[in-house]
């Protein structure tokens, strides 16, 4: 089974920590439509460690962190982990999925809003969120999250 101790830990000194449970929020829910015209829920991942990564297809940091995302879904996802891409580019399916088959991109895209990254409090991508297994917001990473630094996990 993953561990988030495991995951978190090896991202210690990144821009971000991971919090104590007591001391974690709800992620906000999701409920978008994800690449195959399927709604996401984050209930529907409850019991496993979820990465959501909000990007865009212009985000030149995000296209250096998705290929590290691919490797976390091939070598943790049948281990309790699931990477899930947020994808907040304005011209939607028409740039993003062309974009999802020249990256291979293994893991699960949705389209993002403005009242998604509203929720999420989004500024500046990327952004990317661990979430644990019960929902709750366990780290925020802001900006490219350090790939030398979670790939020891």
């Amino acid at each position: 089974m993953f561990s988030l101790h495991t995951y978190t830990a090896a991202a210690q000194g990144v821009n971000a920590a991971l919090q104590p449970a007591k001391a974690r929020k709800a992620a906000p829910e999701l409920n978008l439509e994800d690449s195959i015209g399927k709604l996401a829920s984050l209930k529907d991942y409850r019991g496993k460690v979820v990465v959501l990564d909000f990007w865009a297809t212009w985000c030149h940091g995000c296209k250096q962190e998705i290929p590290w995302f691919s490797e976390f879904e091939r070598k943790y996802g049948d281990k309790g982990l699931s990477v899930i891409g947020v994808s907040l580019d304005e011209d939607g399916w028409k740039v993003v999925k062309p974009f999802i088959k020249a990256m291979a991109m293994p893991y699960r895209i949705v389209l993002g809003n403005d009242s998604t990254a509203k929720e999420y409090g989004i500024g500046n991508m990327p952004d990317t969120f661990i979430i644990d297994r019960d929902g709750q917001i366990a780290a925020t990473y802001v900006g490219i999250v350090e790939h030398t630094k979670i790939v020891g996990a």
